[in-house]
C-alpha cells in the first residue's frame, strides 16, 4: 500500500474530466437557454450596486432560488451520478437558499456607498467572465459555467453579495460559498484545469475580502 504522503488530488477523482465536463454539456443543453436569464440577473445586480445605496430584497430572493435550483437541477439530478458525495452538495445548496431567502425575508441588506465598487467588480468580472475560462481552456462554449445556473460562478458572487449583508449574518451568508469554493478549486486541481482553480481561488479571496471591506453594523 502507498504511503499517505504519496496521494495527491488526483487520486481522490472519482471521475474523470471528460465525464464532468459531458455531465456539464448535458446539463447545459437541457436546461438552455436559462443560463442567459442568470446572466441577465447578474449583470443587473453589478450594475445595481453601482448606481445605488443598497440591493432590494427581492434580488437576494431571485438569489436564492437559483441556489435552490441548482442543488436540484445539477447536484441532486445530474452530479450525483457520477459523484456520490453530491447529494451533500445539494443539502448545502438548499440550505443556503434558505439562507438567503430568510435574509431577503427579515431585514433589507445595505451596502456602503463607498464600498460597492469592490463588491459590483467581483459580481460583474465573475458573471461575464468565469464562462470564458471554458474556451480559454481549449474547451467548447457548450461547457461554460454561467452565473445563476452553475455552481461555482454563483458561489464566487454570493461570497461578494454577503458584504452587503448586515452584521455578523454576513458571515453566514458566506460559509456555504466558501466552502464549495475550496471544493470546486480543489476538483478543478485535480482535473489538471489548474489555471481554473487558480482563478476559483483567486475570485474566491477577492471575494471574501469585499465583503470584508464593508463594516459591520450592529447585528
Amino acid at each position: 500500500m502507498a504511503e499517505w504522503w504519496t496521494y495527491t488530488l488526483a487520486d481522490f477523482l472519482l471521475f474523470s474530466p471528460r465525464t464532468y465536463w459531458r455531465t456539464v454539456e448535458l446539463y447545459n443543453a437541457a436546461i438552455w437557454p436559462l443560463q442567459l436569464a442568470g446572466l441577465a440577473l447578474g449583470a443587473w445586480m453589478a450594475l445595481w450596486l453601482l448606481t445605488s445605496r443598497g440591493v432590494p430584497r427581492w434580488t437576494f430572493v431571485l438569489l436564492a432560488a437559483s441556489w435552490l435550483w441548482i442543488a436540484w437541477s445539477f447536484h441532486y439530478a445530474r452530479y450525483a451520478q457520477i459523484n456520490w458525495a453530491a447529494p451533500a452538495a445539494a443539502i448545502a445548496f438548499a440550505a443556503q437558499a434558505l439562507l438567503l431567502a430568510a435574509i431577503a425575508l427579515l431585514g433589507t441588506p445595505v451596502m456602503l456607498a463607498r464600498k460597492r465598487v469592490a463588491v459590483a467588480a467581483v459580481v460583474a468580472f465573475t458573471v461575464v467572465g468565469y464562462p470564458l475560462l471554458a474556451p480559454l481552456a481549449g474547451r467548447t462554449w457548450v461547457t461554460a459555467e454561467a452565473f445563476g445556473t452553475a455552481a461555482t460562478p454563483t458561489a464566487i458572487a454570493t461570497l461578494a453579495l454577503a458584504g452587503v449583508v448586515r452584521g455578523r449574518k454576513r458571515w453566514w451568508v458566506a460559509i456555504v460559498p466558501l466552502a464549495w469554493c475550496v471544493v470546486a478549486a480543489a476538483t478543478a486541481w485535480a482535473m489538471d484545469e489548474h489555471w481554473e482553480a487558480l482563478v476559483v481561488a483567486a475570485l474566491a479571496a477577492l471575494g471574501v475580502s469585499a465583503a470584508a471591506a464593508t463594516p459591520a453594523a450592529a447585528s
